[in-house]
């Protein structure tokens, strides 16, 4: 059993995960106020706390002045702790992956400062990758200070992860999923419990501070059922193309800052020029945006302003976060998809006029289609986007249109938004989280019946003989009743100090036998067989020797699972005028 599997340890990461939600929130806090310091300051010219509204910016040579100044900032602070570069999430699955999910604790301070320095000058992000990261490193933080195991500390890094997406947003179901989805790889009682206290606690802290109410408002809409399914596919699959179109478009954009000839340093000021020029034309693609997407969802906005609304700010995007700068990927991703949706909805409705459906229904699917299936977090997506909005008439349609845009996208995107990258850098990141065939396999099944084995009375030299005869590696040692006393091995016998041929084998024999039972797991077995170095385990029942378990019978769990995966032939009627040999060796006309 696993150490974190135990009460004692769930209990201690319980404990640890309340305190994570508590700092999540006040970190969540810390970042929202500067941004909105910061955004007053540099881009309004004013000392405020409340995050003003990119329409009533007036437009001038401000905004690329303290765009630039901005991405130069972050660029020094990328060399001081280059994991804020980008939006984070895939740094932190990183750090699970390949880093025992350590995280250096500059990073805690480092990300929370990048992004609110970018956001602030106009960066068009949002706060959800900064904060997860933020989250993060306090968790990993927490878990190299005190004695836990690697397995323990990724689930505290999750902890912190979601707490803070929790305490920014106030969706701690959303967050819990992604949490499994994108950090954990593994969805087991000792990491689901602390995560949800740490997203409960998290989420409170948002109520205390942001208020209860969801984050975007959608006007009142009616959604039949079933009849109104059919109007949601096409949306579904358009939303996939963009998907793909979104996730590789951003790709490119990357690819071409890797080939400046210019310091990586210089990259997020070029790239803060790139989109503060955008935002010279269009204003409301600076900045987190939530008050546009809420404009968006209203569906009042003209179809011309949607659709400028969407490219620019997809351009804008590509440039800010291709360039290396600190900023999320969500609002961006929520404006895109929002006003495509729209669009989309307008289109719709104009051929279908007699459903009583709103754009802004079409636009509130599109965001969660587009979202999930360009980081291939499709649950995460449909419960983050119910969250924010509150909206169940939507959950149908949802539902489909974020699971035929999945289905779309990995027809074309082999690489996701959070994979892409740690592909370039050689590391795999499990795509499914699927059940161990070792954990449901019992040793009983699995195990060879017939062992051979040796008697106490027997000496060095003939179980050498009976090495050489029989291949096998390891010999329990028996008495009557199949009593196991011992067991020796192969590197027992090649041991020098072993004795002449005639020492009796029970003076070499190890007693203290490591066995197990037919009941218990094959991850049972071959955890023991690792922590002990051995490749056999006896299994027995009491004293009792009913069989030896090997690494080859393991895997054969591995082998069953496999056959299980491959495709079978289906029952087929036969061809009409056609009839089959009663020996099964072809067809015959009839």
């Amino acid at each position: 059993m696993f150490p974190a599997s135990t009460p004692r340890r769930i209990t201690l990461l319980s404990a640890l995960a309340a305190v994570l939600g508590l700092l999540s929130g006040a970190a969540a806090w810390v970042l929202v106020s500067l941004i909105s310091l910061i955004t007053n300051f540099s881009l309004f010219g004013q000392i405020g706390w409340e995050l003003p509204s990119m329409s009533t910016l007036e437009v001038g040579p401000r905004i690329v002045i303290a765009a630039v100044i901005g991405g130069l900032l972050v660029g020094l602070i990328a060399k001081w702790s280059p994991l804020i570069k980008g939006h984070g999430i895939p740094e932190a699955m990183e750090s699970v992956l390949r880093n025992q999910s350590r995280v250096a604790p500059r990073t805690a301070i480092a990300k929370p400062l990048s992004a609110a320095i970018a956001i602030g000058t106009g960066g068009p992000f949002g706060a959800e990758g900064p904060i997860i990261v933020t989250g993060g490193s306090l968790g990993s933080l927490i878990g190299q200070v005190i004695d836990v195991s690697p397995s323990e500390r990724k689930i505290l890094l999750a902890c912190g992860a979601a707490g803070g997406m929790a305490a920014t947003f106030g969706a701690p179901i959303a967050a819990i999923v992604l949490a499994i989805e994108l950090l954990l790889f593994e969805f087991s009682t000792r990491a689901f419990i602390p995560i949800a206290i740490s997203a409960s606690v998290a989420g409170g802290v948002h109520s205390a501070i942001f208020g209860a109410g969801p984050l975007f408002t959608v006007p009142d809409h009616v959604f039949a059922g079933l009849s109104d399914l059919p109007y949601f596919i096409p949306l579904g699959i358009l939303a996939g193309l963009a998907a793909v179109v979104i996730a590789k478009g951003l790709f490119l954009v990357e690819a071409g800052f890797r080939r400046l000839p210019v310091s990586e340093t210089w990259h997020p000021a070029i790239g803060a020029l790139g989109f503060a020029i955008i935002g010279l034309g269009v204003p409301n693609v600076l900045g987190v945006g939530y008050d546009v997407i809420d404009e968006v969802l209203s569906g009042q906005l003209a179809v011309g302003t949607l659709a400028v609304l969407a490219v620019a700010k997809l351009v804008a995007w590509w440039l800010a976060l291709g360039s290396g700068t600190s900023g999320g990927t969500l609002a961006p991703i929520l404006l895109i998809a929002g006003a495509f949706g729209a669009v989309v909805g307008h289109a719709t409705l104009a051929v279908f006029p007699g459903t009583e459906l709103g754009a802004g229904a079409f636009s509130l699917v599109a965001m969660a289609a587009i979202f999930g299936a360009a980081t291939r977090a499709t649950l995460t997506s449909i419960v983050f986007v119910f969250e924010l909005t509150r909206d169940y008439e939507a959950i149908l349609p949802l539902i489909l249109a974020a699971v035929l845009a999945d289905l779309v996208a990995t027809w074309f995107l082999p690489q996701t938004l959070m994979t892409e990258k740690l592909a370039r850098r050689g590391v795999r990141v499990p795509s499914d989280l699927q059940a161990d065939a070792m954990a449901s396999g019992i040793v009983g099944e699995l195990m060879t019946r017939h062992v051979t084995t040796v008697t106490p009375d027997a000496t060095v030299g003939v179980v050498l003989d009976l090495v050489q005869s029989s291949g096998h590696s390891a010999f329990p040692v028996i008495e009557d009743d199949d009593v196991m006393v011992g067991i020796v091995t192969r590197s027992d016998l090649l041991d020098p100090t072993r004795g002449d041929r005639d020492t009796p084998i029970m003076e070499i024999a190890r007693t203290d036998v490591v066995t197990v039972t037919k009941r218990d797991s094959l991850r049972d077995a071959i955890d023991k067989m690792i922590m002990e170095g051995v490749e056999h385990i006896p299994v027995v029942e009491g004293d009792r020797l009913v069989g030896m378990c090997t690494r080859t019978d393991i895997l054969g769990s591995q082998s069953r699972q496999l056959r299980e995966d491959r495709r079978q032939k289906g029952w087929r009627p036969p061809r009409r005028g056609r009839t089959r040999h009663p020996s099964g060796g072809g067809d015959a006309s009839t």
